[in-house]
Order: C-alpha cells, then structure tokens, then sequence
C-alpha cells in the first residue's frame, strides 16, 4: 500500500464532514433568519413601550374615562375601552371556541368525504377575508336585513367570521399530530369513537388548542374596520353589549390619533419640562394616549397568553 493511499481521507469518513458542513450551515441560516425576523418584533415592542408606558403607570388611566377630556387636558383613562374590548371579544370567543374546535374535529375525525373537503376549501378562504369585509357582511345580514341596532355585539359576530377560521385551522393541525396508536388503542379496549375523542384525543391536543385559542383571540382583539363601521364611539363606560355606542380599545387608538390632527402625521414636537409633546405650543396629550392604548392592547394578549400557558401546564401536571 502506497504513502498516497494511507493518508487518503475514507469515503464515510468524507461524508461525515460533508453533513457536519451542511448542518452547521442550516443552523447559521435558521439563526440568522430568526434574529432578522426579531428585529422589527422588538422594534415595534420598544417604540410602544417607550412612547406608552408612562401613561399606563398612572392609576387613572385603569379606572378613568375620556368623559369631558380633550387632546389639551391632560389625564383621561381607558377604562371605558378596556370594558368594550373585553366584552366584545369574550362573546365572539364564547361562540367561535367551541363552534371552531367541532369543525376541526369532524374534519380530521370523520372527514375525508366531499362536504368535509367543501368545508376544509371555505375555511382556506375564510383565513385570507380582510376584516373590513367580514363587517360589511355583517352590516349587511344584520343591520340591513333584519333591522338590527348598531352594537358591540355586532362587532362580536363580525370577529367571529375572523376567529373561527384561525381556530379550526389550528384545531386540524394539533389532532393530526395526536399518534394513531392512541386511539387503535382505545377502540381496542372497547371504547367507542365518540368517548376516544373527548377523553383521549383532545385531552393530548389540549396544548395546542389552547395556543390556538390564543392565537385567534389575538387576531381579532386588535381589528379596527369592524368597530368603525358596526358601533358608534362613546367617551363613557358602557355595559351594555347590545344597545348604545361603545368604544374599545382599538377605536380609543383611532379616537386619539384623530384628535392628534396633522401635528401626530408632521412628526414634529418639542418637550416641555414634564416630558409632555408640545405641538406647536400646545400640549397634545391625545399622542400619549394613544401609544398608551396600543400598550394596554398588547398587555391584555401578553396577559391572556399567560393564562393560556398556564393551563397547558397544569394539563400535563395532571397527566
């Protein structure tokens, strides 16, 4: 054997350092593109933080209202808001969760027929529908059709044409992850089709569900065109999701930015020694109030996204 062929590098040896390159290539790519992607996230985080935060410290912003409070006095609250959001969003969710978890467990549990296919084709194109369109239609049916008043709970059923699809597609995705062997292992024991599902196969997607949920709840929290075009603004609280106006978080953010005027869009402004913007010599606070909306907007999804991962916790703790 020849001194060449002694230092020869193996073929297997060779295509071990061959997979090692590519791997530590895909790796350099999958980071990379993971902290350009963070780049504009924490962009957006900080800009609404920064701008936001010192409205929201302040007590009266939780429990007061824009009731007699104009873009040059300084205070006002989001309470009023806050209360639309969560009650708009609370009955869109009460009928979207369990309407959109049955959907996708039919379509992965009994489909594979044409209806399920019809089905799984219009919740594709249900995904896409700008929000605008889902309160057109809803404007429409509703408030056209049958004479409906315009109300938060006209803008829950338009979130609801936004949020089911989301869900369902989410729902589809964490029960094909479930093992088929789980569930062979069910009907072989005797358990009908029905029971297997409820008391094996959803309970090993409840994690999944639950972000799904999440993930839905956050899609339609923030939309705007729905409140714009089915309910009128208020600058008080009201409680009452199927009669008079009412304002949510999303519109407080397009209430204030509009009484910014021209001065929000020119970009700008002076300090004055408290730290307030000064427009051309008067005090906006209508700029303030606004981030300070956005970032109460965000805390209520960060929050609810807490809960949603807690409970998926204690669902594996009880397993």
């Amino acid at each position: 054997m020849t001194t060449a062929e002694l230092t020869r590098p193996s073929a297997p040896l060779a295509k071990s350092r061959s997979r090692t390159i590519k791997d530590h290539l895909a790796t350099v790519l999958v980071v990379l593109s993971f902290g350009i992607a963070l780049i504009p996230l924490v962009w957006v985080l900080w800009t609404v933080v920064s701008n936001g935060l010192s409205t929201i410290v302040d007590t009266s912003w939780w429990t007061g209202t824009m009731r007699n409070v104009t873009h040059t006095d300084p205070g006002g609250g989001a309470y009023h808001a806050i209360i639309g959001t969560l009650e708009q969003v609370a009955l869109c969710t009460a009928i979207s969760v369990p309407l959109a978890l049955m959907v996708g467990i039919y379509l992965v549990e009994y489909g594979g027929n044409t209806f399920a296919r019809v089905t799984t084709f219009m919740v594709d194109v249900l995904t896409g529908i700008p929000s605008i369109v889902a309160g057109l239609f809803i404007f429409a049916l509703l408030h056209e059709t049958m004479g409906a008043s315009l109300s938060g709970w006209l803008v829950s059923m338009a979130l609801v044409v936004l949020m089911v699809p989301v869900i369902v597609r989410s729902t589809e995705e964490m029960l094909r992850l479930v093992p088929n062997e789980l569930r062979e292992a069910s009907y072989a024991l005797g358990i009908p089709k029905w029971r297997t599902i409820v008391k094996v196969v959803i309970p090993t997607a409840f994690t999944g569900i639950t972000t799904g949920v999440v993930l839905g709840i956050a899609r339609v929290a923030g939309e705007t065109a729905p409140l714009l075009i089915l309910v009128s603004t208020t600058d008080s609280t009201n409680w009452n999701l199927f009669g008079g106006n009412q304002t949510a978080l999303p519109t407080l953010i397009a209430q204030n930015f509009r009484d910014a005027g021209q001065a929000v869009s020119s970009g700008s402004y002076t300090f004055d020694a408290h730290g307030n913007r000064v427009y051309g010599g008067v005090t906006n606070y209508a700029v303030d109030r606004m981030w300070g909306s956005a970032l109460t907007l965000i805390l209520i999804i960060l929050l609810l996204t807490l809960i949603a991962r807690f409970i998926g916790r204690f669902n594996k703790l009880e397993k």
